[in-house]
């Protein structure tokens, strides 16, 4: 299942956010924080799937744009890595230059 769903530029800017889960206004802005400074830390050639605490956490990068997912332990990280692409493939179609 899908926790959250976050688009984020590389300054660490959130541009977007989305919870499925209910989580306070406090606690989002912590674990963005923590979330984001995970995924920017990591090198091109590490693996794009990380443990965080009690989920997982599916990054990809586009050009200076992050797209993070928060999964459980049961979801498929392939099947969430390639959900993120297919998004971006039709954020591209509609907006032209994504």
């Amino acid at each position: 299942m899908i926790k959250f769903f976050l688009m984020v530029n590389k300054q660490g800017q959130t541009r977007l956010s989305r919870y499925y889960e209910h989580v306070e206004i406090n606690k989002r802005t912590m674990l963005e924080a923590e979330v984001i400074k995970t995924c920017l830390s990591r090198s091109k050639d590490q693996c794009s799937f990380i443990e965080y605490k009690d989920f997982k956490l599916v990054y990809r990068q586009y050009a200076a744009l992050f797209i993070v997912v928060g999964i459980n332990e049961t979801e498929n990280e392939m099947a969430v890595y390639e959900l993120i692409h297919n998004f971006v493939e039709v954020l591209d179609k509609y907006f032209s230059r994504v």
